[in-house]
């Protein structure tokens, strides 16, 4: 028998928002394909999102948003949607990190999020 396996969907990490046209914005994902409850840094000098990467040191070391689809930026900059700002609750076993991260950064980034107001339970 076949067995299939569900992948992840467009906002299936969200618990919780106060109203979604506030807590969420479109913006520009500068690079790679990331899946939906990808955690995502802000690159200071461009202003462009990309994967959270505690070891970075462009921006995108502070997790600041939570993508809500599939984004291809493989090709060049992608527009996208994120959960950038709270009142909002996520599911922590829905978010994706890049990479291994440590469970120390791992936790990090959780604060981070929180103190945009994005509670991860």
């Amino acid at each position: 028998m076949t067995t299939l396996v569900e992948g992840k969907h467009p906002g299936g990490f969200l618990v919780w928002e106060a109203f979604r046209d506030y807590t969420r914005e479109t913006i520009a994902v500068a690079a790679g394909t990331l899946e939906p409850g990808t955690v995502l840094g802000k690159i200071t000098a461009s202003g462009k999102y990309a994967a959270h990467d505690p070891d970075a040191v462009d921006g995108t070391e502070t997790a600041v948003a939570v993508l809500w689809g599939k984004a291809d930026a493989s090709g060049g900059d992608a527009p996208a949607v994120a959960v950038v700002r709270g009142p909002a609750i996520v599911n922590r076993h829905d978010l994706v990190f890049t990479g291994t991260p440590s469970e120390g950064e791992i936790t990090a980034a959780h604060a981070a999020l929180l103190a945009a107001g994005i509670l991860v339970r």
